[in-house]
């Protein structure tokens, strides 16, 4: 289902700051019957557009974790070779196709700069990986993740 209506997006963005927000006071801040707001969430699941609901943690929470970002440039016929070893790495959180000089943006999250460090030796050392580069975060000022 693609074809996302000014309520299902409104429903979207009510869920993307709380997903454990009731039904009843979504349905208030929408302006639609609970029954009807239900119906509606049911039915985004069902389609697949809510594919699931998940925490995100504080601030204070992510407090001494170690964020990253790795571009990962690789031979073109290596793509689902790398991909299945890049899935087997717990520090791997995502992995983008990309265009421009790399192919892969890989967001990394470590509990140490050591672990890290082996995760980048990890990934250089997959076959078909041709290059890399590590980009630390420092703070996040913007975070529209949902």
């Amino acid at each position: 289902m693609t074809d996302l209506d000014s309520t299902d997006r409104a429903i979207l963005a009510e869920l993307a700051v709380n997903a454990r927000l009731p039904v009843a006071k979504l349905a208030v801040r929408i302006g639609l019957a609970r029954t009807t707001a239900q119906a509606r969430l049911e039915r985004l699941e069902r389609s697949g557009v809510i594919a699931g609901y998940t925490v995100k943690l504080s601030p204070d929470a992510q407090r001494g974790m170690i964020r990253a970002t790795v571009l990962v440039h690789i031979t073109p016929a290596a793509l689902t070779a790398v991909l299945a070893q890049l899935k087997r790495l717990a520090a791997v959180e995502t992995v983008h196709t990309t265009s421009g000089r790399f192919d892969l943006a890989c967001q990394l999250r470590t509990s140490s700069t050591l672990e890290l460090d082996e995760t980048l030796d990890r990934i250089g050392e997959i076959e078909g990986v041709l290059a890399l580069e590590s980009l630390i975060h420092l703070s996040t000022r913007i975070d529209r993740a949902i």
